[in-house]
């Protein structure tokens, strides 16, 4: 909607937003469509829609909520623009990763009043009578597994999932069994909440088992952590013997000393996008992932025989969400617009003034760190050139020596408006 639209229909209900479960009979839907004003269009999702069709007008006009939801946007968008108002249907709490989040975030000014149900994860910890005060509360309905993998690493000790036809319960427990990440949690999935006829929990199965089983949609799940499990977050600096190495080349590793200045430096607990370039056996990426759940990593990599060995690392170290790509990063595409905070440069190939130049079109200028590890004169020379001529800061030096290695050189630049 343009500004001026906004302004004019300020005040305005345009659409109404009724919550449900999935009880074939819901009583209140009766009630709410007999009492509010609206033009007989009527929304939501498939579901909804065989639930709610015996309380609609026999005129009535349904708009389906379904991907692509920016179609459905424009035409809500049309409709209100009209002076339309809509009733939609939504499943429990319209503003818990719901529709009206979506309505309130891409549709600025739409007057919204909302009838709001529990939600699956509420009714969830209703029916096996569990406290949810401190339910940490994700869903991959439609997203990646990114929050997810955080509250795992972050070891949540209640979490509840919202799930969808490809993020199911077994997808779930099959990625949680891949990163080692099932060994001190139980899980429940339940079906068909409120539907009396439906309803089913799952308890008494392992992860392993849960792993092999279909669930028919919707359905949710409650990862519970064991209560006498005191696993927290591993200690900063993993044994660079734990890891797999390319060739058994004990040089191509960043040492865990170095590593652990290295984001020291990086400051990742301000960032939110990393880029491990050069990333070898993803020592680096797996310590920052594990460190700092939070962030969104790609790690880049030439060799291609490095792939196996990065995703068996990641896989040993139970570090899942680190989004890998093997290329020459100066050849491969990142898009236009894209803004990473903190970068971490362990192999260049000869060409650290190019990658230097094409990082730096995309350092966040405020806050943006990069920290490069030189093992020579020569490719200190060509950092600090690199960081005067793409305007950017040298912000420290360390040097180091570890056993009878040849001394090392941390080098950290910043954006270029970095305070």
């Amino acid at each position: 909607m343009r500004t001026q639209e906004i302004v004019e229909a300020y005040g305005k209900t345009h659409i109404y937003m009724i919550g449900m479960d999935d009880n074939p009979q819901p009583k209140h839907i009766e009630v709410i469509i007999k009492n509010v004003k609206h033009d007989n269009i009527f929304s939501g999702g498939k579901r909804h829609y065989e639930i709610v069709k015996p309380f609609l007008p026999a005129d009535a006009v349904w708009i389906e909520i379904k991907a692509p939801i920016n179609a459905v946007l424009t035409e809500y968008s049309r409709l209100i623009q009209e002076g339309k108002v809509i009733v939609s249907f939504v499943s429990g709490d319209p503003f818990f990763f719901g529709f009206a989040s979506t309505i309130r975030k891409n549709l600025l000014g739409v007057g919204m009043k909302v009838f709001p149900y529990f939600n699956s994860l509420q009714m969830f910890a209703h029916h096996e009578q569990i406290p949810y005060e401190n339910m940490h509360a994700v869903s991959v309905t439609g997203r990646p597994w990114h929050e997810l993998d955080r509250a795992l690493l972050e070891y949540r000790p209640l979490i509840g999932v919202l799930t969808d036809r490809v993020h199911t319960p077994r997808a779930i427990a099959k990625r949680m069994m891949e990163y080692h990440l099932d060994r001190d949690y139980t899980m429940w999935v339940a079906e068909h909440l409120g539907n009396p006829k439906k309803e089913k929990i799952y308890k008494i199965y392992s992860i392993e088992e849960i792993s092999e089983m279909s669930f028919t949609n919707p359905n949710c799940v409650l990862l519970m952590k064991a209560p006498n499990c005191a696993l927290q977050r591993p200690a900063l600096g993993i044994p660079d013997t734990k890891f797999i190495l390319l060739n058994d080349r004990t040089k191509m590793i960043t040492k865990a000393p170095i590593r652990v200045i290295d984001l020291s430096l990086l400051e990742l607990h301000n960032s939110r996008y990393f880029w491990d370039i050069g990333a070898c056996t993803g020592s680096v990426s797996i310590e920052a992932r594990r460190q700092y759940p939070h962030l969104n990593i790609q790690a880049f990599e030439v060799r291609k025989e490095c792939e196996n060995i990065i995703r068996a690392n990641t896989r040993l170290h139970s570090a899942p969400g680190i989004d890998l790509r093997i290329g020459n990063f100066l050849n491969l595409s990142i898009e236009k617009n894209t803004i990473v905070d903190a970068v971490f440069i362990g192999g260049h190939g000869g060409k650290l003034k190019e990658i230097i130049r094409k990082v730096a079109s995309h350092l966040n200028s405020l806050n943006g760190k990069i920290v490069f590890n030189s093992v020579s004169e020569e490719s200190s020379k060509l950092f600090r050139e690199a960081v005067a001529e793409n305007g950017l800061k040298l912000h420290s030096e360390i040097n180091i020596t570890l056993d009878s290695n040849n001394p090392i050189t941390i080098l950290c630049a910043t954006g270029k408006n970095y305070v």
